[in-house]
């Protein structure tokens, strides 16, 4: 037994503990209470549901102001005949001045 918590689960009373005790205490009656170690369960699982949340209701957000946007285009081209168009890839290639 090396540490101090093996001793107090073997039913030792550590020497401190025994000095402190009120004369004419029976030793056989005493308990000694531990505080549980701590879990880092709890805050981990906390900590992953935030974060998950947090990016949901970013996709959620993101989804949402396409689809606005989307209309809002739609509505226009139809009502006023203008268009809105997306150039994704270049068509004219720089050319190299030597």
């Amino acid at each position: 037994m090396q540490l101090p918590e093996d001793q107090l689960r073997a039913g030792h009373i550590p020497a401190d503990v025994y000095r402190r005790l009120p004369p004419g205490t029976d030793v056989r009656r005493v308990v000694i209470v531990q505080e549980a170690p701590r879990s880092y369960t709890g805050p981990i699982m906390l900590t992953l549901v935030v974060v998950t949340g947090s990016i949901a209701v970013l996709l959620v957000i993101a989804f949402v102001a396409q689809v606005v946007a989307g209309a809002a285009v739609a509505v226009l081209s139809a009502t006023s005949g203008l268009t809105y168009t997306i150039n994704r890839a270049a068509k004219h290639k720089r050319r190299r001045s030597k």
